[in-house]
């Protein structure tokens, strides 16, 4: 990659916010590209990327830290329980920027993170002042900050037009999760 990395934002209310950074980290790999996905909500559900990421390795290297969406379906977790998490992938991804071992790190919904007071907008900006110049650093999920929109090189908002679960479907293997 170039010297110069980017910051990037996938934000917005349509879906492919997350499958536009593992799409990159696709791409990525094919170069021999190093990529770290940290994700801060979607911990303790099965989804597809946690089996699939593993043939992406030792280039892709995922560490899914949540509990779970909060506050939805079967989520029983308080709060505090959410937030220690939250801390806690702070604390790993600080670790992992810092370590220059990689040219691609994805925060996935962090901006879902912030909005849900998971955790500190002032601890991601934290996060993007202390990038090294070669990385690229991803931040995906909805509710971007104009803080972060403001800071990030390249934003691009997911905007729904039409969307099968209001006509009642659910979500679908290896579609949406």
């Amino acid at each position: 990659m170039g010297k110069d990395g980017f910051v990037i934002v996938y934000t917005g209310k349509g879906k492919g916010k997350t499958t536009a950074a593992l799409g990159m980290a696709l791409r990525a790999v094919g170069y021999n590209h190093k990529i770290c996905m940290i994700q801060f909500i979607k911990g303790s559900w099965h989804y597809g990327e946690m089996t699939s990421s593993k043939r992406l390795e030792p280039e892709f290297e995922l560490t899914a830290i949540g509990k779970g969406f909060v506050g939805i379906m079967d989520d029983k977790s308080p709060i505090e329980d959410h937030k220690k998490i939250s801390d806690e992938a702070l604390r790993i991804a600080k670790e992992k920027i810092q370590s220059e071992k990689y040219d691609i790190i994805i925060l996935d919904e962090i901006n879902y993170a912030i909005n849900l007071n998971l955790v500190k907008l002032e601890d991601v900006l934290d996060l993007i002042k202390i990038k090294p110049p070669k990385l690229n650093l991803v931040l995906t999920g909805n509710y971007a900050r104009d803080e972060i929109i403001e800071v990030a090189d390249l934003v691009t908002e997911m905007r729904e037009i039409k969307h099968p679960f209001k006509a009642g479907i659910r979500a679908k293997k290896g579609i949406d999760f």
